[in-house]
């Protein structure tokens, strides 16, 4: 078989959610099952880390394997060997890097939500389609069978005429101040000015 490579800058995955879920249970994962066949081609993930901080991007590099990182956004933008810009830095910074990627010609994809107000993430998803790129945004939990279960039930009509609806979504978070339980979730996802709140993060 045929093997293309498919270059995929991953930006700002050294915090908890952009390293467990987007670098290594997703893309990192593709790669250690042989990559995804399609046909008679096998597609595999060539990766490159990008962030502000050398450090931390060097040891995430070398904890998973990855050859390659760098802070210099704008020098990854210009390599034409990677098509594919995904974006798991913090909602408040999401839009400027989304669009230097669409503006460079890469095919977008970033974790939820893609900005704070709907006229910024429309906005995105406009530049992208007038530049001829691929745009897309986390979604995962509108499939969830809980919520697939209620829309089925509404638009069913079981509950009649709705005037209200509440959602609630949690598990343990602790606070670091005991040695046997660090603290596991960052507090700006909680705190409405940095970009955090339930309802923006969530749905």
């Amino acid at each position: 078989m045929n093997i293309q490579k498919v270059g995929i800058i991953l930006n700002g995955v050294t915090g908890r959610m952009g390293t467990n879920q987007h670098l290594v249970r997703s893309v990192l994962a593709i790669q250690k099952q042989g990559g995804v066949v399609h046909g008679d081609t096998v597609l595999m993930p060539d990766i490159l880390l990008t962030g502000r901080n050398a450090d931390k991007l060097a040891a995430l590099a070398k904890t998973h394997g990855v050859e390659k990182f760098t802070t210099d956004l704008d020098a990854a933008l210009g390599d034409s060997r990677y098509s594919i810009f995904f974006d798991a830095s913090g909602t408040p910074h999401r839009i400027p890097f989304l669009e230097k990627a669409i503006a460079a010609g890469k095919h977008i994809y970033c974790e939820k939500p893609t900005a704070t107000k709907t006229a910024d993430a429309l906005g995105i998803a406009q530049k992208a389609e007038a530049a001829g790129v691929k745009n897309g945004t986390v979604q995962d939990k509108l499939w969830l069978p809980g919520i697939r279960k209620f829309l089925a039930a509404r638009d069913q009509g079981f509950f009649g005429e709705l005037l209200s609806v509440r959602g609630e979504f949690g598990y343990w978070v602790f606070t670091g101040h005991t040695p046997d339980q660090p603290a596991q979730r960052p507090s700006w996802n909680y705190r409405e000015e940095d970009g955090g709140g339930i309802i923006i993060d969530m749905l």
